[in-house]
């Protein structure tokens, strides 16, 4: 083999080596499926509820740990019925570690109607470890209002004389207390498995 093959051999060599490299320092991250927040990420508010068993509740106590925030009412006939079963779902494909990593908290948009100890006995029947929070008007307004949350009685035919029509999204809270990802009605299950799996693995 004369020298110029040897050159030639190591040139080729060199340009895999290049190659190799490019793909491990250049590879695009992978980004977020649902809607993201940009750094530095927004700190979120902190919400001060009462639970079922009349305890107070800090979001601040779960620091250290995933959050899904979603705010709806157990009156709802649809989106809040099926969220909930998506957000079960959700936590069953994630590892039996990462899901006991992530809590899930729910805030009624229906003070009239959802008490604390109704709204627990409601997501019980989703997960007993999801966390049901209610107030009075006045603490709740300012909740949703400090989470962009609108939501307004619409009297209707049926029982209850109304339903509520509420912003439906659910927010990713990362142990840090940031907000960092939002999913809208249309989000894949398997889409918001792949973010928790993100900011659980950061």
């Amino acid at each position: 083999m004369d020298k110029k093959t040897i050159l030639v051999g190591f040139g080729a060599l060199a340009l895999i080596a290049l190659v190799a490299l490019g793909v491990i320092f250049f590879t695009k991250p992978e980004t977020f499926r649902g809607t993201n927040y940009v750094e530095p990420y927004p700190v979120a508010p902190e919400l001060e509820l009462t639970r079922s068993d009349g305890n107070r509740f800090g979001l601040s106590e779960l620091r250290g740990e995933v959050v899904l925030l979603f705010f709806g009412y157990t009156s709802c006939p649809d989106v809040c019925p099926t969220t909930l079963a998506e957000l079960k779902l959700a936590l069953t494909k994630l590892s039996e570690k990462d899901a006991a990593k992530v809590k899930v908290v729910f805030v009624t948009v229906d003070p009239v109607r959802d008490t604390p100890a109704r709204v627990q006995a409601y997501l019980d029947h989703f997960n007993t470890a999801f966390i049901g929070l209610s107030g009075s008007q006045a603490e709740l307004e300012k909740v949703w209002q400090s989470y962009g949350v609108i939501s307004e009685a619409v009297p209707s035919a049926s029982t209850a004389g109304y339903t509520v029509d509420h912003t439906a999204r659910v927010t990713l809270i990362d142990g840090q207390g940031n907000l960092r990802v939002s999913f809208g009605l249309d989000t894949p299950v398997d889409d918001m498995v792949h973010d928790l799996e993100l900011i659980l693995n950061e």
